[in-house]
């Protein structure tokens, strides 16, 4: 199979027998010996061309995705033979964790020490775009993810939802405001590659019952947002750590009542799964279990 997958993907029996360490004759004996077996020709051959038969074509993007498969439970075995080492990169879209964090990272490096844990900040622009490149190998974000190619891994914490407003604003100082009175403020919309089903979660394009909630300027990160915000720009509902983490004299917070609160959870890429994730979301959930569940803050 490897041989022909090569083959398929070179066009060459030279090139193909250099990637494998074989000689040429036993690339054609290989594939001869798999074309007796199936019982049709996989490759059309010429002097001068090689290319993948009708037959061969199909073969291949069968077998090709179980292959790729095949080679990356072989690695996560070998991984979890060798121990945990290394380095692990783990992403944050705002206070990642939140209080969590210092217990996840301390457990995590007492139980491996031989790996190296690495912090970056995401954006909402892209809340997906570091773990999706490979830029992070587990990404602490807000939920709702809903794509086939990431598992959600432990929610570490679950958040009221605020409102965030100018200073001075008509409905600064109240105790609370239904998301049905904001009809007629202007939300914000958001730069680049969020889903929309993420973003309409977090800012909703219309209230309870349907009313249209204008989007204003797009924003690229919590920052920007604020400094709109306190510029009367519009006004944004947030998760509840932004009024800590984010603060500013200008800017004030209302509670938000008829919203979903909002989770943060470990997120992963379903085929980079190795030693390392399954060893720090172990370390996330046993510090969530010790916790008594998600962090409400």
């Amino acid at each position: 199979m490897e041989t022909f997958l090569t083959l398929a993907e070179e066009l060459h029996f030279g090139r193909t027998a250099e990637r494998l360490l074989l000689s040429q004759a036993r690339v054609s004996q290989t594939v001869k010996k798999l074309e007796r077996k199936i019982g049709a020709p996989l490759f059309e051959r010429t002097s001068r061309v090689v290319r993948l038969s009708p037959l061969g074509r199909r073969l291949y993007e069968d077998i090709a995705p179980l292959h790729k498969e095949m080679e990356a439970v072989v690695a996560r075995a070998k991984d979890a033979a060798r121990g945990v080492e290394g380095e692990l990169s783990v992403g944050f879209l705002g206070s990642g964790a939140g209080s969590l964090t210092g217990a996840v990272l301390s457990a995590f490096r007492e139980r491996r020490p031989g790996c190296e844990v690495r912090m970056r900040e995401t954006q909402f622009q892209d809340p997906l775009g570091a773990l999706r490149g490979g830029e992070v190998d587990v990404l602490f974000t807000c939920l709702p993810v809903e794509e086939p190619d990431l598992t959600v891994g432990p929610v570490v914490i679950n958040e009221p939802r605020l409102l965030a407003l100018p200073v001075g604003h008509p409905l600064a100082g109240r105790a609370s405001v239904s998301l049905e009175e904001l009809a007629g403020e202007t939300f914000f919309g958001v730069v680049n590659g969020a889903p929309a089903y993420w973003w309409d979660f977090h800012v909703p394009p219309r209230t309870p019952s349907g009313r249209v909630i204008r989007r204003g300027q797009a924003v690229a990160s919590f920052q920007e947002l604020m400094t709109l915000v306190a510029a009367g720009q519009g006004v944004s509902p947030v998760v509840a750590s932004v009024e800590h983490y984010y603060a500013r004299p200008d800017v004030t917070f209302v509670p938000l009542r008829d919203v979903a609160s909002a989770d943060v959870a470990l997120v992963w890429r379903t085929a980079g799964a190795n030693a390392r994730t399954e060893a720090f979301a172990a370390a996330v959930r046993d510090a969530v279990e010790a916790n008594g569940g998600p962090a409400a803050f």
